[in-house]
């Protein structure tokens, strides 16, 4: 069974803060690119992903999913990556030798006061874009990142640029939304790190209001409110919860974090003998 550390407990905790912080401007940023779209939804096939073919190929360089091959494809700034190659982009990170579920950089705070504003300064824009284009150097997979520097390129005109990222963005969610329906424990979305779970009710207009990683090892469960607007449109089919899948990145998190299980322990040990005085014998 999938043990669930303090210091895990501490990070699943951070995502949400972050994702409470940082919700207007993410909002209105994805809401602008959803303006200024002019293709119509897309076809999304759900499916269960098949985590072991998914492994092989990305580590095999003769495959065409061999995820250096994919990342050089990615990396070119055109819209030519195909939905099936982004869902094994995303999800055979899972497989890659550093990847770490909790990665973050020396640039996630930089910006974190300019990220809480809806509008900016045309030096606060260029801050924007910097860091952002420098965490997604480091991480390409940070989709809040990436959220800001849409709405950061927009902003400056970068019409080009910015639809390049978009591109990858909506790619990306597509490729954890074809994972499942989010529904229940059989059809949660599989998301390479917590932070993608608050991405993704995000961009179905809910706001995360809990979440549960205790019931079912390996999943966790984010509670969810509807905005007025996907309140009024559903009606009587708004969820109230959605169900990820986080079963690799638990057990990545356990074995290149070490230090939480030990602390863990170290607690377990310093309350074992430690009991209540009332309950010791008479002397």
């Amino acid at each position: 069974m999938l043990k669930t550390s303090n210091l895990l407990k501490y990070l699943l905790a951070l995502c949400a803060v972050s994702y409470a912080v940082m919700c207007a401007f993410t909002l209105q940023a994805q809401r602008s690119q959803q303006q200024q779209r002019s293709s119509g939804p897309r076809v999304i096939k759900t499916e269960k992903p098949d985590l072991g073919k998914i492994r092989s190929e990305t580590l095999n360089p003769k495959s065409p999913f061999y995820f250096p091959k994919l990342k050089k494809k990615y990396e070119k700034r055109d819209t030519v990556m195909t939905p099936e190659e982004f869902r094994y982009f995303y999800l055979g990170y899972m497989f890659q030798e550093d990847y770490d579920p909790y990665r973050r950089t020396q640039y996630d705070d930089k910006t974190d006061e300019l990220k809480k504003k809806t509008k900016h300064t045309k030096e606060e824009v260029d801050t924007l874009i910097k860091y952002a284009e420098l965490s997604l150097e480091d991480n390409p997979f940070d989709l809040r990142h990436m959220s800001f520097l849409v709405h950061a390129l927009r902003e400056k005109e970068k019409s080009y640029r910015a639809k390049i990222w978009e591109f990858r963005l909506e790619n990306l969610l597509a490729a954890i939304k074809s994972t499942g329906t989010g529904e229940d424990v059989d059809n949660a979305w599989y998301v390479i790190t917590p932070m993608h779970e608050y991405d993704m009710v995000q961009l179905l207009g809910y706001e995360a209001t809990d979440v549960d990683f205790n019931t079912y090892p390996g999943y966790d469960i984010l509670m969810v409110s509807p905005e007025e607007e996907t309140a009024r449109r559903l009606k009587n089919r708004v969820a109230d919860k959605f169900f990820f899948n986080v079963m690799i990145p638990t057990e990545q998190f356990e074995l290149k974090h070490p230090e939480g299980l030990e602390e863990d322990e170290e607690e377990a040990t310093e309350g074992e003998g430690a009991g209540d005085p009332d309950d010791l014998p008479a002397q």
